[in-house]
């Protein structure tokens, strides 16, 4: 399928607003992790970037690259041999940009248990930088969304869900489509009612988010408040 924002939220619209909310998301949930996912990349993307920018290490930089070129190839058992010698051998930035490509290479294999537990040893890694503290705990946060639980999620990302965070945007979104999944209603319009109060929310993350209030509204489950 292919992802146009304007078309695809003008389906989902009129799917929501039949107010069948289990079958919207059986229908269109992994259509809205897919095309939120894309801004999560992109922001983990950057703020990893600059961390290996700053620390570049050109020793074990081939074999960085050769082993991400294995992962874009779906080599991924030749890709995760090769990131566990750079793990283990590595210099400079690449022994803790390897474990989370690692993590990403188990996520494309299809083994989300085995991802989420490799993104949470990196979380908790205070030797790790705090940007790539938080790109993993966001990685698995996000990772959680179709087959977790909003607790789940909660526990990764929420305290990213706060003003000034790099990641907010997108831990705010991972909250919403998580309290939006469990039924929550409520729960997930405080979570798009603070994107779309936020000002410097990227412009397709802040129409998403507008989307979906117009369509908590519409299902009556939890009307807007009144000014």
């Amino acid at each position: 399928m292919a992802f146009n924002d304007d078309s695809f939220i003008r389906e989902v619209n009129e799917e929501l607003r039949s107010d069948q909310v289990k079958g919207a998301w059986r229908r269109f949930g992994r259509y809205l992790i897919a095309l939120a996912v894309l801004i999560v990349l992109g922001t983990i993307g950057y703020k990893v970037y600059e961390y290996w920018d700053d620390n570049q290490s050109s020793g074990t930089g081939d074999k960085f690259i050769a082993a991400m070129k294995l992962a874009d190839e779906n080599k991924n058992d030749e890709a995760l041999a090769a990131l566990e010698t750079l793990e283990k051998e590595g210099h400079g930035a690449y022994p803790i940009l390897a474990r989370l490509r690692a993590a990403s290479v188990l996520a494309q294999k299809g083994d989300t248990a085995g991802a989420v537990a490799a993104f949470d040893v990196i979380g908790k890694d205070n030797a790790a930088p705090a940007a790539v503290r938080d790109a993993a705990k966001m990685r698995a946060g996000w990772l959680l969304i179709e087959g977790g639980t909003y607790e789940q999620v909660s526990a990764h990302v929420e305290e990213m869900a706060v003003p000034g965070n790099a990641f907010r945007h997108s831990a705010r979104e991972a909250l919403g489509l998580a309290a939006y999944k469990a039924g929550n209603m409520a729960q997930a319009r405080q979570w798009y009612q603070a994107i779309a109060d936020d000002a410097q929310s990227p412009r397709n993350v802040a129409n998403r988010a507008q989307m979906m209030l117009d369509n908590i509204t519409a299902s009556g489950k939890a009307p807007a408040a009144q000014g």
